[in-house]
């Protein structure tokens, strides 16, 4: 199955080669792209203390370049969304690493349960702020510092010609609500009406799906769980 990927280059490569051992062809198109601000990331770890959430393995790649900084805070317990995440934290050096479910009212429920005091959440900008909103209703104590923010990518109207007339994708990929935004609006103005026709949308939950237009909804599959392992399921 051609299967099209829309997440930024290197999430898309790891999709890319997961897709390659399942039998598909993957199809990158990259809708955006990390800007990452590992200062304020340490700024944020050095003016607190306790459990570190993190939400995506943007927050990781921007830790990452602050090694020496962050020898000191390894420690500290983490908190992450789904397993992928949690694995990219243990590979910086986190020592402490619990994975929740795919879905921020699953991590604000397992900190609750096993943290006490505040929490620094590292997060990226746009964001779902399913985490927050739980987290406040059951009285976790947060600070939010934001060292990411994802940019759109412009994509070349060739580009997306070439795709949709002579590669023809049966399934599209799409992790993000944002993300399915984008793609929808571009191929608005890009693609002929019937250019998706046939095409199956894989959405990593139902806030993403929502993203459809709502001539296409009748092709779209959501994943049981908010991770990329239960989307990918659905090929």
């Amino acid at each position: 199955m051609r299967v099209l990927v829309t997440r930024p280059q290197h999430s898309g490569e790891r999709t890319a080669e997961r897709l390659r051992k399942l039998g598909h062809e993957p199809i990158l198109l990259p809708l955006s792209q990390p800007v990452h601000d590992g200062d304020a990331a340490v700024r944020g770890l050095e003016t607190t203390e306790g459990g570190i959430v993190i939400t995506s393995a943007e927050t990781i790649r921007a830790l990452a370049t602050h090694s020496a900084e962050l020898a000191v805070h390894l420690t500290r317990p983490v908190f992450a969304v789904g397993d992928a995440t949690a694995e990219e934290a243990r590979t910086i050096g986190f020592t402490a690493v619990t994975a929740s479910g795919g879905s921020g009212n699953e991590l604000a429920e397992t900190i609750a349960e096993r943290a006490g005091g505040f929490v620094l959440y590292l997060a990226g900008r746009p964001r779902a702020e399913t985490f927050e909103k739980r987290a406040r209703e059951i009285g976790l104590r947060i600070t939010v510092v934001e060292c990411y923010r994802m940019e759109e990518t412009r994509i070349a109207p060739q580009t997306l010609q070439t795709i949709f007339a002579h590669q023809r994708p049966d399934a599209i990929l799409f992790f993000s609500r944002q993300t399915a935004e984008n793609f929808f609006r571009m191929i608005e103005a890009h693609v002929s009406p019937d250019g998706l026709a046939g095409m199956r949308f894989l959405c990593l939950s139902k806030s993403v799906a929502e993203a459809v237009p709502i001539p296409l909804q009748g092709a779209v599959s959501i994943a049981s769980m908010p991770e990329e392992r239960s989307l990918l399921s659905l090929l």
